[in-house]
């Protein structure tokens, strides 16, 4: 069968495998923190550690990724990332308790920061310049779809199943993953003269993961105040500016900061923290808005879910293909707009606004983000020389990675504290004042993604010169 398909679609569906695996699994275990607290008597704090200790683990080792992948090759450092992650799963299945299930989380954190950073590179060894808008919009649908459908999947394996299924089922795919990678990636030419940037390396995941750390730690305004934060802040924030002063001055950097110089790779990584906050700052409220002001279950959160994933991967294909033909402007430019429209749309709801129109704008939403964010990424890394794509991604996919912290901590930090003084200044019930903050923090997210529109059209502008040259 998979001598039919040309060999470069085969990388496609190796990479798209390995996403789809790990960032699933991380969307899964979220509805599952509450029952994890009952099970293994833990606190909110310490069953939080289990998605946080992920995310910073992930964080941390994706500015290593590039230095591995010159060093080992880009083919083994991937499958070595699918095997931590295989690894950690198995482990976690047999935790006995939330110290051993935050271990072995960790484990998985590793091993995901190895493979997302590699998935593009990998596809953009695989294709010419000309394809890779079509190519990456494919395997985009994988980045895009998992955060929908993981939630919903998750609830089912914890209601319906055991909670030992929320690791064990990334074991076939993650195994199915590893040989597609033997079978079908070719082996990288290795860096021989190359030498690990140990100050840049320290200094790095001391600011990625004390920001990560603290960020994953607020959920509400008080934490905003609690010294250990602050303090985790300060130190990553002085530990990244210091890790910008030493990669000016290395031979061999870690991240070479350099890339920022080209103008179109700058607009795409801002495009790319902008929707990375739009979406899943929406994923933090949409179930809010279902479930706490109408009421349902977490069955229906997850359905509403569908149609922006559907959508989202549709147009991750109408925008590559967009992309690869006139460029990127129409795709990010337009897709900014309908996903800031839509947006916008969804601060005007009421309690009588029907659970289809909201269906609706949030599909329409996965039409805007699908058409915008990948086409924006691979014109970003398509514009940087082919030497420094893996440093490239590393770097893109580190900045993704702490907007999405910062998006979700943004929104449940709004959502709190002007729900708490709608109440207060006697603003209605429960529901009302949760459908109040929730318009205004759709709202925000609305103004914050209109702002980003002109950068699409000064990342078209920038690319053709890019490609031109």
């Amino acid at each position: 069968m998979f001598n039919r398909i040309p060999n470069k679609w085969l990388v496609v569906i190796t990479v798209l495998t390995g996403t789809f695996t790990v960032i699933l699994n991380n969307s899964m275990l979220n509805p599952a923190i509450p029952y994890f607290m009952n099970l293994f008597d833990a606190d909110a704090v310490s069953a939080g550690w289990v998605i946080t200790i992920f995310m910073v683990a992930m964080g941390m080792s994706m500015p290593l990724t590039g230095y591995l992948a010159d060093k080992f090759g880009k083919k083994q450092v991937y499958i070595g990332g699918l095997m931590l992650f295989v690894t950690g799963s198995v482990l976690g299945s047999f935790s006995w308790d939330i110290s051993a299930m935050i271990g072995f989380r960790a484990i998985q954190g590793v091993g995901g920061g190895m493979i997302m950073p590699l998935s593009m590179v990998l596809i953009f060894d695989a294709f010419p310049r000309e394809e890779r808008g079509l190519a990456t919009g494919v395997w985009g649908v994988a980045a895009m779809l998992a955060p929908t459908i993981g939630p919903t999947l998750g609830g089912l394996l914890v209601e319906l199943g055991s909670w030992q299924w929320l690791f064990l089922v990334n074991i076939p795919t993650g195994l199915l993953a590893i040989l597609f990678s033997i079978r079908f990636l070719s082996q990288t030419k290795r860096v021989t003269d190359i030498r690990l940037d140990k100050p840049g390396f320290v200094t790095v995941t001391i600011g990625v993961g004390s920001i990560l750390f603290a960020l994953g730690r607020i959920n509400e305004l008080a934490h905003l105040y609690n010294a250990l934060n602050l303090t985790l802040i300060a130190v990553g924030v002085f530990s990244l500016w210091f890790f910008v002063r030493i990669e000016a001055r290395q031979d061999q950097p870690l991240l070479d900061l350099s890339i920022f110089r080209i103008k179109a790779y700058t607009y795409s990584v801002l495009i790319a923290m902008i929707g990375s906050v739009s979406l899943f700052g929406g994923i933090f409220l949409i179930p809010l808005l279902i479930q706490t002001v109408y009421g349902y279950g977490a069955i229906m959160t997850g359905l509403s879910f569908l149609p922006s994933a559907l959508l989202m991967g549709l147009f991750m294909n109408v925008g590559g293909r967009m992309l690869d033909v006139k460029g990127p402007t129409i795709a990010a430019a337009g897709g900014l707009m309908v996903l800031s429209v839509s947006t916008f749309a969804l601060g005007f709801l009421t309690m009588e606004t029907a659970l289809w129109f909201v269906f609706l704008l949030n599909g329409i939403r996965g039409i805007g983000m699908g058409l915008s964010n990948m086409p924006a990424t691979t014109a970003g890394m398509n514009s940087i020389p082919e030497k420094l794509i893996s440093r490239g991604s590393a770097m893109g996919n580190v900045v993704r990675q702490m907007s999405s912290a910062l998006g979700i901590v943004f929104v449940s930090i709004y959502f709190e504290v002007r729900r708490s003084q709608i109440l207060v200044n006697g603003g209605g019930d429960l529901q009302e004042a949760s459908l109040t903050a929730i318009n205004e923090a759709f709202i925000v997210l609305a103004v914050l993604t209109l702002v980003a529109v002109p950068l699409g059209f000064k990342l078209g502008r920038e690319y053709k010169q890019t490609v031109k040259d």
